[in-house]
């Protein structure tokens, strides 16, 4: 199925939950976008923000930085988001809600479900050393925020490991059908193989990228 064409004007990427914008994969998204643009000579706005660990604040806090990608830009729309695992929770809701172009790396699809299996937990952030205690709010907030069904399939791309140990992909290939979906064989939830599916992710956003061109970014 082909996807959405025309390049978009800015790139959104959507960490995990308890990551960072410090993050391998959200180093290697921000790196590559300066890259191509660089290359190209044209602008692509990156934003990789901090999300905080309750839901609704993260899906405000990212629906901010859109409309800021989308007044620094002056082109409201044309934003490609990037969302890995609840990063690609939140990014389907702002597509769906926005009607934008997502590229997904092993989405969660039902996560008040997962963080159910936390309550009562004390996390600490590996990157930025904050720590929180995941309440009820947290899972009552991301079920008012889960989405039925997805309006246009063809909107997404969806990357998913086929043995990712946190979430079944068999969730997200339920969830997004229709949708163009690449699977890792053997992937798992961190998908260290990120690097060498860049160049799909950026023509979703109608960006050509060599491989080449991919910077070299470790995801260990």
């Amino acid at each position: 199925m082909a996807g959405p064409s025309g390049p978009v004007s800015s790139v959104l990427y959507l960490h995990g939950f308890n990551s960072a914008s410090a993050s391998p994969k959200a180093r290697l998204i921000e790196r590559t976008c300066e890259r191509l643009a660089a290359t190209r000579g044209e602008r692509l706005d990156c934003l990789v923000p901090d999300l905080p660990d309750r839901p609704a604040l993260a899906l405000a806090r990212a629906e901010r930085d859109l409309a800021t990608l989308a007044e620094r830009t002056g082109r409201a729309g044309e934003t490609l988001l990037i969302g890995s695992s609840m990063g690609g929770f939140l990014a389907t809701c702002l597509a769906e809600r926005f009607g934008l172009r997502a590229a997904l790396i092993n989405p969660a699809v039902a996560p008040a479900r997962l963080v159910a299996d936390y309550l009562g937990a004390t996390l600490t952030n590996p990157y930025t050393q904050a720590t929180f205690t995941i309440h009820d709010a947290h899972r009552n907030e991301l079920e008012t925020m889960t989405w039925s069904t997805i309006g246009d399939p063809e909107r997404y791309l969806v990357l998913l490991g086929s043995a990712d140990e946190t979430l079944d992909c068999r969730d997200a290939l339920a969830a997004y059908a229709g949708a163009r979906t690449l699977i890792e064989p053997g992937g798992d939830h961190g998908f260290g193989c990120l690097a060498a599916y860049l160049p799909a992710i950026f023509a979703h956003g109608g960006w050509t990228l060599a491989s080449d061109d991919v910077p070299d970014v470790s995801l260990d």
